[in-house]
């Protein structure tokens, strides 16, 4: 029987295999043929005695990836073999040396980029999720490719998790979420994009990810039926006007919807744009731009355009090299629609972003804006010398920046991610520039250099070569090219006093019977609430860091992180503004559990997102403050869960009951005689709810409050919700995360 079923697999990855080669987004030759072929074998041979999770064989999981290589990021054979062989040097016994012998230095450079960081030091203090994020956003600097194929790795992870423990799950939709779907975003591969995000949700909020997809299905045939109303339209008028075009219809991404219903504290049916029409027409270059607002002249005649939401990413298009003409109309029914309108070129490069961009290139000679972020990103890497944790950070806030379009002096356009300053754009315009910066002019009129930019703005630097950068600079500018230069040049003096302040702290530490190392060095940093430790040996070398407090560090130190664990204190959490230890009095209390044997730990509710009683929570160890509980849906949440997804811990409430908690409501309606009156009536017939506090401010007709009221658990809190809304003139009730 086993023998058939091996027979039976072979089958099935020789058929996979072939579909490898037809689907191949570039002409392979021969010889491209041959160096897959020698790849896949080679993947063959060292998988032979391995199996996924699910049951099946390893390989099944190399030749998916090389396929999403091959067909949705559409590079060539190089990537497709290196893609087959991404597991092959961590999994078993050949070597890099091994494969550049085989095949060839690139291919070898690859699979080397692909390969994780392989001693993974279990520190507490030091992410090595980040680390390895580091080491692969280093291999830019080398060839973006290998990220290309990281991305394709990861999408095929997400898409067979079902087999895997929940936590794993977890921590891996987590990384997901933080980096890779906004690496995907970044280099303009937005079908990959919306594929890690949805499934990112999938696994980090299931209720909501299923709630959202099953309306999302209720409501497809009269979503179907409402697209095709307006296709029928406007294909009349297109087809009049001899335009060679396709409509298709593209809901919007799960994740998309959910993001837009946090931001605006609206409900599903308050989402307006759940779907877009896209436009893809065909066009020789010459006449791209002229078809494109001949296209945006036929819809306006039929749907009236909002002109605060038209996109024009044609004449100036995204550092993504994304390229698009995007109008919202108000479509039948009074729905807002987007209408997305592209030429068969731009929707290419909008589907397979780097591997398109260059099949278009044909070796012109401007520098495209992909090859310029790319170029960026590289001084970013090169210059970084913040821990792992902080340099995910910084690198991240540049992925999914907006962007704005400013020009200089002379008239030329420059793009720069929104929320850039004055002092930035001298920084982008070159690090000399922005180094000797004295002053800046904006649209004429002298400015602080802070002062933010807003596109169309047209920027002059003043500069003077007596001009030096200070500490205060840091706090004017945004972007990471910015930030690593004055870093760069005031660290220079710094470093010099780091050294001797390192010396002087090893001394001070062995008269206390402690020896420096690194996770000293972090503990340190970390007591002393320092962002690195070159801040640490700095304050050290200029004497801020007095003898007692080195003391109060070592008696601390005595009373480890362990004991929180060793520790079963019975204690009931502490609320959201006050820190007191109340005595258990009766086995109803809430309580909340950790861990897989559903420990009773020392706790506490973390601040940023308030939970009560009945809330999806879990628990994060910190380094001084022991077991913080947080909302599953916290705003930190994925950070936490990516970087530091060791120092997580299952946690649930069990036992729901009468311990009393805070929770704060924003209620938004319109003004009606009596409303403060019905709204306490309403909140006090409720059965265990105080009302702690209670504004309400009216304006214009329209009234906002804010009511903090005593509730025991999230069932009996969304009971009032549910009724509150009833009151006449309500119309929208959010739970508030802060405090």
């Amino acid at each position: 029987m086993v023998e058939i079923d091996i027979e039976k697999e072979n089958k099935i990855i020789a058929r996979e295999y072939k579909e490898l080669l037809r689907i191949s987004y570039q002409t392979l030759t021969p010889d491209d043929k041959k160096l897959i072929r020698k790849a896949f074998d080679v993947s063959v041979e060292a998988h032979q005695e391995q199996r996924r999770k699910s049951g099946e064989a390893y390989i099944f999981h190399p030749i998916a990836v090389a396929k999403i290589v091959a067909s949705e990021i559409g590079l060539g054979a190089t990537s497709i073999a290196a893609a087959l062989m991404h597991d092959v040097v961590e999994d078993t016994d050949i070597t890099i040396a091994e494969i550049e012998k085989m095949f060839n230095p690139k291919v070898a450079q690859l699979v080397e980029g692909l390969t994780k960081i392989s001693q993974v030091q279990k520190d507490l203090n030091v992410s090595m999720q980040a680390e390895n994020f580091r080491k692969m956003l280093l291999t830019l600097n080398d060839d973006v490719r290998v990220i290309l194929i990281k991305l394709a790795d990861r999408l095929h992870n997400m898409q067979t998790m079902d087999s895997m423990p929940e936590p794993k799950q977890i921590k891996i939709a987590s990384e997901t979420l933080y980096i890779y779907a906004p690496l995907a975003h970044r280099l303009g591969l937005y079908n990959i994009k919306t594929k890690l995000e949805d499934l990112g949700l999938k696994y980090t909020e299931p209720m909501v990810y299923n709630d959202i997809l099953s309306k999302i299905k209720e409501t497809k045939e009269e979503q179907d039926a409402y697209i095709n109303d307006i296709t029928e339209v406007l294909k009349k008028s297109l087809d009049l006007e001899g335009v060679d075009y396709i409509i298709k219809g593209r809901p919007k991404s799960i994740y998309s919807i959910r993001r837009k219903m946090k931001a605006q504290n609206v409900s599903f049916d308050e989402v307006y744009d759940k779907f877009a029409l896209r436009i893809v027409y065909k066009s020789n270059p010459h006449d791209e731009k002229f078809i494109a607002w001949k296209i945006y002249s036929i819809v306006t005649d039929h749907y009236r355009p909002s002109p605060s939401r038209l996109r024009d990413w044609i004449s100036s298009p995204k550092s993504t090299g994304y390229e698009a003409l995007h109008i919202t109309v108000m479509g039948p029914k009074g729905r807002w629609v987007e209408i997305q309108v592209r030429s068969e070129r731009m929707d290419e490069i909008a589907e397979k972003g780097y591997a398109a961009h260059y099949k278009y290139k044909q070796g012109a000679t401007e520098e495209s804006g992909l090859d310029v972020w790319l170029n960026l990103l590289k001084e970013a890497l090169e210059n970084s010398e913040t821990n792992a944790v902080d340099f995910v950070e910084d690198f991240k806030m540049n992925l999914y920046a907006k962007e704005i379009f400013v020009f200089t002096p002379k008239g030329e356009i420059k793009s720069l991610p929104k929320g850039a300053t004055s002092l930035d754009f001298a920084f982008s315009i070159h690090s000399e520039i922005g180094i000797r910066t004295r002053g800046t002019r904006v649209n004429g009129k002298l400015v602080p250099l802070n002062t933010e930019l807003k596109s169309g703005d047209q920027i002059e630097i003043i500069t003077s070569q007596n001009q030096k950068p200070t500490a205060h600079w840091l706090d004017y500018v945004t972007t990471s090219r910015a930030k690593n230069k004055i870093r760069n040049i005031l660290n220079e003096n710094t470093k010099k006093i780091g050294e001797d302040g390192k010396e002087l702290l090893t001394r001070k530490l062995k008269h206390l019977k402690i020896t420096i190392n690194e996770q000293v060095i972090n503990e340190l940093v970390n007591f002393f609430r320092l962002k690195t430790s070159l801040d640490l040996f700095y304050r050290m070398g200029i004497g801020t860091i007095e003898n007692q407090q080195l003391k109060d560090y070592a008696a601390q130190k005595s009373n480890t992180l362990m004991n929180f664990f060793k520790n079963k204190i019975k204690r009931t959490p502490n609320t959201a503004d006050e820190d007191i230890h109340k005595p258990i009095i009766s086995s109803n209390y809430d309580m909340l559990v950790f861990g897989v044997d559903q420990d009773k730990l020392d706790y506490k509710l973390s601040s940023c997102c308030n939970p009560i009683p009945g809330d999806e929570v879990f628990g994060f160890v910190t380094i001084n403050e022991g077991i913080k509980v947080h909302k599953k849906d916290c705003p930190n949440a994925i950070s936490l869960q990516s970087n530091y997804a060791y120092r997580i811990i299952l946690a649930k409430w069990i036992d729901s009951s009468q311990q009393e908690f805070k929770a704060i409501l924003n209620i938004t309606g319109m003004d009606t005689l009596g409303l403060t009156n019905e709204l306490t009536k309403v909140i006090s017939n409720n059965m265990h709810v105080n009302i702690q506090s209670i504004s309400l401010s009216g304006d214009a007709g329209i009234f906002n409050g804010q009511v903090t009221v005593i509730v025991q658990n999230n069932i009996i809190l969304k009971k009032l919700i549910d009724n509150i809304k009833k009151i006449d003139g309500v119309d929208k009730v959010a739970r508030v995360n802060k405090k």
